[in-house]
């Protein structure tokens, strides 16, 4: 009897992964052209602007990103004074996140753009395949418990 073979072309989680990449790869297009930021900056940058004041720990949860790139893109962002860090009162190892004017701005320009990524995106699709792509991400986010 031969030994089964996962056909990684079929495989449903290997096709997500690699359909994930390719539209982050193809967003990153617009960031890095835009300000030339990396994916853990860009994804750093939207998860402030998104909820303000945030730790490099809620960061690393809220984008799937290991504490290293966290740091890295918190670096880089604070060298181009687009965020600043304010260490806690209680627990000087956790430092809180926010945007500067600066930092708020460039997330502000990049909304815009990419809500009509986003928006151009979805409309490859027909209306049944938006509907059906939409509603089989979110049931599976809410049975892995993500969304």
């Amino acid at each position: 009897m031969e030994p089964e073979v996962l056909e990684l072309e079929t495989f449903l989680p290997y096709r997500l992964y690699r359909l994930a990449d390719a539209v982050s790869r193809e967003f990153s297009k617009i960031y890095k052209e835009r300000h030339g930021l990396t994916r853990p900056e860009w994804r750093t940058l939207s998860g402030l602007g998104q909820r303000g004041t945030m730790t490099a720990t809620e960061l690393g949860e809220q984008s799937a990103m290991h504490k290293t790139k966290v740091s890295r893109a918190v670096a880089e962002l604070e060298r181009r004074r687009w965020l600043t860090r304010t260490p806690d009162e209680n627990d000087r190892r956790v430092e809180h996140l926010t945007l500067t004017k600066a930092g708020l701005a460039a997330y502000r320009e990049m909304v815009p753009l990419a809500k009509a990524f986003e928006r151009e995106l979805l409309e490859r699709l027909s209306a049944e395949e938006r509907t059906a792509i939409i509603g089989g991400v979110a049931a599976l986010e809410a049975k892995l418990t993500l969304g």
